[in-house]
């Protein structure tokens, strides 16, 4: 099974961020996994960005 990976501005489309608070997340806390290809290509997998999603997902604000 091949993969597609998708680039920061890609992913940022889907997760519906901007560029900036991808690059930010990686360099803070990195809450949205990403693979790293050499020293610069930053890629994201769509199925981690659905986790991500799923992740965030709250049913009442009595969560937190």
């Amino acid at each position: 099974m091949q993969t597609a990976l998708l680039t920061t501005k890609q992913a940022a489309e889907i997760l519906g961020v901007s560029v900036a608070f991808l690059e930010r997340d990686r360099w803070a806390r990195a809450r949205v996994p990403f693979i790293k290809i050499g020293s610069r290509a930053v890629r994201y997998r769509h199925s981690d960005l659905l986790a991500y999603i799923e992740s965030c997902t709250h049913y009442s604000t009595s969560q937190y």
